[in-house]
């Protein structure tokens, strides 16, 4: 059993959710965000988003690796930055496509 963290866009809540019922029935405890402010269009001030960055990093503090939703191969500034952390942290790094067939994973 790993604690993995999912990191990626808000914008792809329905990928998040895909990505987080696939590993938990791997029996992984998986680490999400708490709402998606883009995909459902919520607002937050710039100090917010500042609070939910740096909370995010403990949440792959406290993980084994982390899981990066790239759907189409997008990566945004804030997922660099979680990725970089993790990878200063010696974190396992994974990450999610989504193809024509579905989920599949590859790793780094």
């Amino acid at each position: 059993m790993k604690i993995i963290t999912l990191c990626g866009s808000t914008k792809f809540k329905e990928a998040f959710e895909q990505a987080n019922a696939f590993l938990t029935l791997q029996g992984n405890i998986v680490i999400s965000l708490a709402f998606f402010e883009q995909s459902e269009g919520f607002e937050i001030t710039e100090k917010q988003a500042e609070l939910l960055g740096n909370l995010h990093f403990r949440k792959i503090d406290l993980s084994d690796e982390i899981f990066v939703i790239d759907v189409n191969g997008y990566i945004g500034i804030s997922t660099k930055r979680e990725i970089e952390y993790a990878e200063e942290k010696g974190k396992a790094i994974r990450y999610y496509s989504n193809g024509g067939d579905g989920l599949f994973l590859k790793n780094v």
